[in-house]
């Protein structure tokens, strides 16, 4: 995940358009990754699962849930899963990067819930996510199996933090854009699962291995 105006981001770890158009300066695919357009948005499935209706309410509500700790309570920051369950919102699981660097973590989640992970994500100006989304690239692998990716560029969102958060770094609501490479993974069985999330842009890298336990 990236960090607003790092620009090397989330995060991943850098959730972002209804779903956007990727503009001009944005046309570096990512390898594997599907380009998310305005004639391409969520299904109603989709929309239906993540209770979100677009890339912005995506991307504002996982960046408010990176916001909503404070330094070495956050989830980005977890090396271990221990912090997985805190603040999860209903219907999704939200999925976290790193700030850099790789991590390990283990986590119980219940079973009727879609998994949502940013590979790489910003948070910043329409420039900002312009010159990141260039060299965005990355995958997420569940249970060894590649998984399709959406590519959003700038989108208007709302990140509302904790003070002193690592993300916003102040309380309440921030105006920004979001943008990244996003993985949605559709409930899976009960049971365990592993999720393998690589991403890079620019000089960023980040490596995360989650051991899942779907629970009933």
């Amino acid at each position: 995940m990236i960090r607003a105006r790092l620009v090397v981001p989330f995060t991943v770890l850098a959730l972002a358009t209804g779903c956007t158009e990727t503009g001009p300066d944005d046309t570096a695919e990512s390898p594997r990754a599907e380009a998310a357009t305005a004639s391409a948005p969520a299904s109603p499935s989709e929309r239906a699962s993540i209770g979100m209706r677009n890339s912005g309410e995506v991307q504002s509500a996982w960046w408010s849930w990176a916001a909503s700790a404070p330094p070495k309570q956050n989830p980005v920051e977890d090396a271990t899963g221990a912090r997985c369950a805190v603040g999860q919102p209903s219907g999704v699981w939200f999925l976290a990067g790193t700030f850099g660097g790789s991590v390990k973590r283990r986590c119980s989640v219940p079973h009727d819930r879609t998994l949502v992970a940013p590979v790489v994500n910003l948070h910043g100006s329409k420039e900002d996510c312009a010159a990141f989304m260039r060299t965005a690239a990355g995958t997420v692998k569940l249970d060894g199996k590649e998984v399709p990716l959406k590519r959003w560029a700038a989108t208007p969102i709302t990140i509302t933090g904790s003070a002193g958060n690592p993300v916003t770094s102040v309380e309440g609501p921030v105006k920004e854009h979001g943008c990244g490479l996003w993985a949605m993974i559709p409930p899976p069985s009960p049971g365990p699962h592993t999720v393998g999330i690589r991403g890079s842009s620019g000089n960023f890298r980040l490596a995360v291995d989650y051991d899942l336990t779907m629970t009933n």
